[in-house]
């Protein structure tokens, strides 16, 4: 049996290397004899520098930044060996990753650590820089961002707003100049979702409330990014409001589509790309992948979703592995061991390697 083992992270307790280490680390308990292929996947949100340095060869390069509340964290990207072209992963600096669950604040939490992190990738002058963007605790239009290459967002009084999304709904002009080192650069965001920034399936109302924004908060960060794409509009003659994949991140996704001229794509495809994911599809003959929740939204571009159409196109037997699920028959949920969501993210890898070797033994 060769088992393709190739989950993305468990958001808030493993990293995709450890879920895929763990899975294995049970599957191996039980099952010597299996060939195991592990390979931790990301679709442009955390993870995605692991899963790239397993692909290709790459030098790590680190910046200090600041995270979404303005500390001081140290951002890691990547400069590829072969290429000189940059892998930026936003959540190094704008992250949940960064914040305890009772710092999340989604009014005011703030995207200038990725501009810091763009601007000092760019010494390194690569003809291509891609973005990935999840993993956000940010809903600010990527405006924070922008703040941080140069530009001004100013009320009707000309006075500079503070940061965050919520801000924004004073914003009356907006002053950017384009940096003359982006000229030289393509610029690609790699994203997971295809969300518009405004309306029911915008930044404020899907992604917001997992930033910590009450309902409250949710209608007053849709006010402001309504409010930000109407002058996004006006100063650049770009409508954020209904474009495809401009609310990844809190927006993010759309702000640098604005200010960098960044294409928006697959994160899925890219890392997929770099890892010989079809080849290695092939050759396996069960899948086992995984998320921390599966949902509606894990069909909607992520790893755990788009892995299972490749495999169903492939005629390869997938199992999905997670924490909770809302829906899914072939979906195996690490609640039914351990139903104390708190014990279960603190135990995170001894449980997935549990149940790993439980489905093993059941083969």
């Amino acid at each position: 049996m060769r088992v393709l083992v190739a989950p993305q992270e468990f958001k808030g307790s493993l990293a995709a290397d450890e879920a895929a280490a763990a899975i294995a680390s049970g599957i191996r308990r039980v099952r010597r004899e299996w060939t195991l292929d592990v390979l931790p996947l990301s679709d442009g949100g955390p993870g995605l520098l692991d899963a790239m340095r397993r692909a290709i060869k790459a030098d790590t390069m680190a910046a200090v930044v600041h995270d979404a509340l303005g500390r001081k964290v140290l951002g890691r990207y990547l400069r590829v060996r072969a290429s000189g072209e940059i892998i930026v992963e936003a959540a190094q600096a704008n992250g949940l990753l960064h914040l305890k669950p009772e710092e999340r604040d989604a009014l005011h939490a703030d995207s200038f650590g990725v501009g810091e992190l763009i601007a000092d990738a760019a010494k390194e002058a690569p003809g291509r820089m891609i973005v990935g963007v999840g993993g956000s605790a940010t809903t600010d239009g990527g405006a924070g961002a922008a703040r941080a290459l140069g530009a001004r967002f100013t009320d009707m009084a000309g006075r500079d707003l503070p940061p965050g999304g919520a801000a924004l709904a004073d914003l009356a002009r907006i002053t950017w100049e384009r940096p003359a080192w982006a000229d030289g650069i393509e610029f690609v965001v790699a994203t997971d979702v295809t969300n518009p920034l405004c309306g029911a399936d915008g930044a404020a109302r899907v992604y917001a409330p997992q930033k910590g924004a009450s309902a409250a908060e949710v209608d007053e960060l849709e006010e402001a990014l309504y409010r930000y794409a109407m002058v996004v509009r006006r100063h650049f003659g770009v409508d954020l409001s209904d474009m495809a994949g401009a609310g990844a991140a809190g927006g993010l996704a759309g702000g640098l589509a604005v200010f960098l001229g960044a294409r928006i794509g697959s994160g899925f495809d890219l890392v997929a790309e770099a890892t010989g994911l079809s080849e290695r599809l092939a050759a396996a003959d069960i899948v086992v992948t995984g998320e921390g929740r599966f949902d509606a939204q894990s069909v909607q571009g992520k790893v755990t979703g788009r892995l299972l159409e490749l495999a169903a196109a492939a005629g390869k037997p997938v199992v999905v592995f997670a924490g909770q699920a809302a829906n899914g028959d072939r979906v195996r949920t690490i609640s039914s061991i351990e139903t104390d969501e708190g014990r279960a993210m603190e135990h995170a890898a001894a449980l997935l390697a549990e149940f790993a070797a439980r489905w093993a033994a059941e083969l």
